[in-house]
């Protein structure tokens, strides 16, 4: 296998914009009460729906990525540590967002929100097992073990806090900004803004944003919409491994690969009423975006660094 390969967490964040655009679908008809029993009649519309939606996201994966790298036997590849984990991450987020989408999706059709939790919360595992699966038979890359823990933990986050709390009062979010790097190998790192969001770890930051106010309980001072957030993120790499010395025929400078830690406030956006259902709802699509704000970093190399507003 080789190290310098372009990163997967282009097709992984696919699959995450594929859930957003689900539960958007799902908000747009929010003004229809869900029905207090399963309906069955939509909730065949619904699986049908997100089958649909699931299968031709997938033919379009192969088109846009598997179908230019040669074929192989069906292998399994363990890239733990590779990009510095920060595929691992998003992994985490991707099926935590398609969960949460499922989840949903299956509340709209009137289940019972224990039933929906366990039923909802699989789209993640079994939306992303499907891109494991490609892998595996991708001569460049191969099934994933790793990633596929990753998977099940981002599920398993979002439906144990629906069964526990009847809420999610810790979300997986992103965020992005320019790192600057990616123009070193616009082939691994991407070649344009869009790109760049799905494909250079250096710019994505993961966070868990906790909420306390969202937690069960009377007389909490904290307001539910006010929360804490704990990002993950990189800087440094132009490989999976390590850095190549050149690309393209191009000396590449030397960059330290180092992992970046930050604490920074958050908001749940979901908590937020303003009176228009329109605006309520495009802040609950939304709301898997970490909000900029200040926030403070700690890596090796710099030790302690303060940002004034942190994307």
């Amino acid at each position: 296998m080789c190290q310098f390969l372009s990163p997967k967490g282009g097709k992984i964040l696919i699959s995450a914009i594929l859930a957003i655009l689900v539960v958007a679908r799902a908000f747009a008809s929010a003004d229809t009460i869900p029905p207090k029993n399963t309906d069955r009649k939509r909730l065949c519309f619904t699986l049908t729906a997100t089958a649909a939606a699931w299968g031709g996201g997938m033919l379009l994966l192969n088109e846009a990525w598997y179908k230019n790298y040669p074929r192989s036997s069906f292998h399994f590849y363990n890239d733990m540590g590779q990009w510095y984990d920060m595929d691992k991450t998003g992994h985490l987020f991707s099926s935590y967002t398609l969960s949460l989408a499922g989840m949903h999706l299956m509340r709209r059709t009137g289940m019972e929100s224990q039933k929906a939790a366990w039923i909802g919360g699989l789209y993640g595992p079994v939306f992303l097992s499907t891109i494991e699966i490609l892998d595996g038979f991708s001569e460049e890359w191969g099934f994933s073990v790793p990633d596929m823990a990753f998977n099940i933990a981002g599920s398993a986050i979002a439906v144990s806090q629906e069964l526990l709390f009847g809420r999610q009062v810790a979300r997986i979010k992103y965020s992005y900004r320019e790192s600057g790097l990616a123009h070193y190998r616009p082939d691994a790192l991407g070649s344009n803004l869009p790109g760049r969001m799905l494909k250079d770890y250096n710019g994505q930051t993961h966070w868990l944003s906790v909420s306390p106010g969202r937690f069960p309980g009377e007389g909490t001072p904290i307001p539910p919409w006010l929360g804490i957030a704990i990002g993950y993120s990189a800087h440094g790499l132009l490989g999976g491994s390590s850095n190549p010395s050149e690309f393209d025929g191009r000396e590449l400078p030397h960059y330290e690969r180092y992992r970046r830690f930050i604490i920074s406030p958050d908001l749940d956006l979901s908590e937020i009423e303003t009176g228009s259902e329109i605006i309520n709802r495009a802040l609950r699509l939304l709301n898997f975006l970490k909000v900029p704000a200040p926030a403070v970093e700690f890596n090796r190399v710099d030790g302690i660094r303060f940002h004034i507003l942190f994307f």
